[in-house]
């Protein structure tokens, strides 16, 4: 059974536009996952960690055969492929991707929180979040508003190329 869910990218080392768009390749690449669309790509300061460069940021709206364990190894794969490298928490990388929502799941593990804990008070994830489900109703019935972020984001680019599998 294929659920959906919306997954958060972002880069702020290297060419990140195509960092971006690398990482929605491969992610449509892994078997079991569909990416249905892109939101515009957000520019944004960092929050939280060293100083470092800005981000650009992006949502995707996919379908998925696998299971909330299985969509986070997936995306660990992809973040090991364009050398995500974990030194610092919140510090620079070439891309991070994080499970915003997953259908109407809550997960609450050690090292997988869904819904993202924090995603709801971060510009840079509910602005372009927004633009892809307007009406979206988190699994504890609360709603996404725009009102409630923090931070500055900036329109950057349009949607990502999402390219047909088929």
């Amino acid at each position: 059974m294929s659920s959906r869910a919306f997954l958060g990218v972002g880069s702020n080392l290297g060419d990140r536009l195509k960092n971006l768009g690398s990482a929605a390749g491969l992610l449509g690449a892994e078997a079991g996952v569909h990416i249905v669309a892109s939101a515009r790509v957000w520019e944004t300061d960092p929050v939280g960690g060293p100083p470092q460069p800005q981000f650009l940021n992006t949502v995707l709206e996919i379908d998925t055969d696998l299971e909330p364990r299985g969509l986070l190894e997936a995306c660990h794969r992809v973040e090991a492929a364009l050398q995500r490298e974990r030194i610092t928490r919140w510090g620079p990388r070439t891309i991070d991707i994080d499970i915003l929502a997953f259908g109407t799941e809550s997960v609450d593990e050690p090292d997988l929180i869904i819904p993202h804990p924090r995603a709801r008070e971060r510009a840079f994830v509910v602005l372009p979040w927004l633009e892809l489900a307007p009406d979206l109703v988190l699994p504890d019935g609360s709603p996404l508003v725009a009102s409630q972020v923090s931070g500055d984001a900036r329109p950057f680019a349009p949607p990502l190329w999402i390219a047909d599998p088929e």
